[in-house]
């Protein structure tokens, strides 16, 4: 069957540095050009850093302002005229207040209209929680990112709609370890080649346990000084951050390194790839960090586990459990062998079982689906 392009529009709150928005530009790489056209309305000005990658493969991007949460539902009538103008034909939206707005379109134009869920419900605030109730079946599809997110939804939502779990996943091809990278880093914040290096790529926020991240750091340089630390990201919890390693003695050892847009270089410099999460839907920095070759701590926050078999392509340790992240950490820093061999593991699930381009054919068969099923 021969198809006309069809026109994707994606409803998300920010196109900051967050795992949801920078999924964005790394599916538009590889849509198929010829048969979709895709559109992005976002609502937080301040966070614009996708915009450009964005744009520069294709992406038709536009901000109607709102400064919170609240405000977005101010825009609904500017929206529905874009999409009215641009003859849209998917609504795709992602993360709650978003998905909130994207029910009330659907619900006005019934223009198939679906939500990706990366989140568990039960750690969101009472409000969203109660308004995902109330609304979440004025949408013609519901995604998961993860087994553990679909669950959430439906033992907290109990949906009359259709929810899928597609899991998240990563560009094999652009993640990849760079040797040179690897140096340039490392000269950057003076760390010997001869050093071990544990980082986590995260938003700065309580959700990601980077105070129990540094705990661990700091028993595994108690033990072995010849190792270092990046935590690369911003956020609200960053200044508690900056006084836990200054009261720990190891602002010589663990970095801040601000937001980064070349995050493969990061990568290509770390050994150890650590998440500290408290709870997580399926993190794509975990999956980029695998692509990239790092070994792999972490706590079993959501979708991890599904990720990680432990013992076999990664490590995993109660959430919480600051010790087991330094031992674990310890025991594979203490045996090139093991560091070497949990690289590659890493490398070889990535390629196995998470590469994007299964979630972006997931996607474009759910976007025909419901493309001809609206035409009749």
């Amino acid at each position: 069957m021969t198809y006309k392009k069809i026109k994707v529009l994606h409803i998300i709150k920010s196109l900051g540095r967050g795992g949801a928005e920078m999924l964005l530009p790394e599916t538009l790489y590889l849509h198929n050009s010829n048969q979709f056209e895709f559109h992005y309305i976002y609502f937080l000005p301040w966070k614009n850093q996708m915009v450009s990658a964005l744009e520069s493969h294709g992406g038709i991007v536009k901000c109607f302002p709102a400064n919170n949460n609240l405000r977005i539902f101010t825009q609904t009538k500017n929206v529905m005229n874009y999409i009215e103008t641009e003859r849209i034909n998917i609504i795709h939206c992602h993360l709650p207040w978003s998905g909130f707005l994207g029910r009330l379109i659907h619900k006005r134009t019934g223009i198939p209209s679906i939500y990706t869920e990366h989140n568990i419900q039960e750690k969101y605030h009472f409000l969203t929680k109660t308004l995902n109730r109330l609304t979440f079946n004025y949408q013609s599809l519901a995604l998961g990112v993860s087994s553990d997110v679909t669950r959430s939804i439906r033992e907290n939502i109990k949906p009359k709609i259709k929810v899928k779990t597609i899991l998240n996943g990563v560009n094999t091809n652009k993640f990849i370890f760079e040797s040179k990278s690897r140096l340039k880093i490392r000269n950057i914040y003076g760390i010997p080649e001869s050093g071990a290096v544990i980082g986590n790529v995260a938003v700065f926020r309580k959700q990601k346990g980077l105070l129990d991240w540094i705990e661990a750091f700091k028993i595994v340089e108690k033990n072995n000084p010849n190792v270092y630390g990046l935590l690369i990201g911003a956020g609200p919890e960053e200044d508690v951050i900056k006084e836990k390693i200054e009261r720990s003695n190891l602002e010589n050892k663990i970095f801040l390194t601000g937001l980064q847009e070349d995050t493969v270089s990061f990568f290509s410099a770390m050994d150890i790839y650590m998440m500290s999460s408290h709870f997580e839907g399926l993190p794509i920095a975990l999956l980029e960090a695998m692509s990239c070759g790092c070994a792999i701590i972490s706590t079993k926050a959501g979708g991890v586990v599904e990720v990680i078999t432990d013992n076999e392509d990664g490590y995993l340790c109660d959430v919480g459990d600051s010790e087991c992240l330094a031992e674990k950490a310890s025991n594979i820093l203490n045996t090139s062998e093991k560091l070497e061999l949990a690289k590659v593991k890493s490398r070889e699930k990535v390629l196995k079982h998470f590469s994007l381009d299964r979630l972006v054919e997931s996607l474009e068969n759910i976007y025909l689906e419901l493309y001809d099923n609206k035409r009749g």
